[in-house]
């Protein structure tokens, strides 16, 4: 069979290859459009951790990229500890005497809206951007 007679005994029709193209070619319009709306590159928003303890605030880190990693002690009146360590825009909890250790296996939160959470000590870490908006993917 030669392709004279494929093309004759085939149920394609002259203008579906067209039609085929056309909507292969619209499948890429959502990312042409989402990709205008995303923010300029330009833009800088820092973030923060929030340390809360019982609904308390206690303490806040700026998570800024490139700083030099340090740590923080929280220990509470009872005696519980939590050490906290932040390395440029990052936070985690490296060590615990909580029982479970379900915190420190946890491990790194960077973006906006995460949280690191200790039950046993009532303990939660929250990522926000310090000026409250919702955007976690600029350039930090």
């Amino acid at each position: 069979m030669n392709i004279k007679e494929f093309i004759k005994n085939s149920r394609l029709k002259p203008w579906d290859g067209v039609i085929v193209l056309v909507l292969i070619m619209s499948s890429f319009l959502p990312i042409i459009i989402f990709s205008m709306q995303q923010p300029p590159e330009t833009s800088i928003v820092e973030k923060q951790a929030i340390l809360r303890v019982d609904g308390e605030e206690i303490e806040t880190f700026n998570l800024i990229e490139g700083q030099a990693t340090y740590t923080y002690l929280y220990t509470a009146d009872d005696g519980d500890s939590n050490l906290i360590e932040i390395q440029g825009d990052r936070i985690r909890i490296k060590e615990a005497d909580c029982g479970d250790q379900i915190c420190v296996r946890r491990g790194w939160a960077s973006k906006n809206g995460e949280t690191i959470v200790c039950l046993p000590h009532k303990l939660v870490i929250e990522i926000q951007t310090a000026d409250g908006s919702d955007m976690d993917d600029l350039i930090y």
